[in-house]
């Protein structure tokens, strides 16, 4: 079981990549007022059929051909049901796959979002051939990074690269602080 939301994040989009995603959008949404996180995370990747989509909740299925368990969706929908929340999975064969969980912060069992930069960062720079779009908000204060423009801006050099990656790290870092402390930001400048 994976003990934080982030590295949940990282699961799925791992799952989205060998399901033949070239861009993945993750959204991580905190609602104050109501006390709830909400994770989604969107892929272009082949898609399930119903039946696959049916399946993929139950810890006894996996696609991968490495282990007989695929214990990575189940455990996110026990975990952020067990607070109260909510979880859905839909996907169309050929199109891709959307995952969403909703989680109830002010709930004793709810895990803790966990280092999600660090997870957003490792995700963003591990991979040249996958881009991301990744939106953190706030009670609707946030920002967006999307990998597409940081290539259009660095005009073909890699996002591993010392110094785009230290950017994105840094991006990343001041622009959740200001989310968590009210600032407002919108996406790259």
């Amino acid at each position: 079981m994976l003990t934080e939301i982030s590295l949940n994040v990282i699961d799925i989009a791992r799952n989205s990549v060998r399901a033949g995603a070239d861009l993945i959008e993750i959204a991580v949404i905190i609602d104050s007022s109501t006390s709830a996180l909400t994770l989604r995370i969107s892929d272009n990747g082949k898609g399930m059929t119903p039946e696959q989509v049916n399946s993929v909740e139950d810890p006894f299925f996996t696609s991968r051909k490495t282990r007989s368990v695929g214990l990575g969706i189940p455990f996110l929908k026990q975990e952020a049901e067990c607070t109260g929340g909510s979880f859905h999975i839909s996907s169309v064969l050929g199109k891709g796959t959307v995952v969403e969980a909703t989680f109830m912060q002010d709930h004793i069992d709810c895990m803790p979002l966990g280092d999600i930069n660090s997870s957003i960062f490792t995700l963003v720079t591990t991979s040249d051939d996958v881009d991301y779009i990744y939106r953190y908000e706030v009670d609707e204060r946030g920002f967006t990074l999307d990998t597409r423009e940081i290539r259009e801006i660095m005009q073909g050099v890699s996002l591993q690269n010392a110094q785009v990656s230290s950017f994105i790290k840094s991006f990343l870092d001041e622009n959740k602080q200001e989310a968590d402390e009210g600032s407002v930001n919108g996406g790259i400048k």
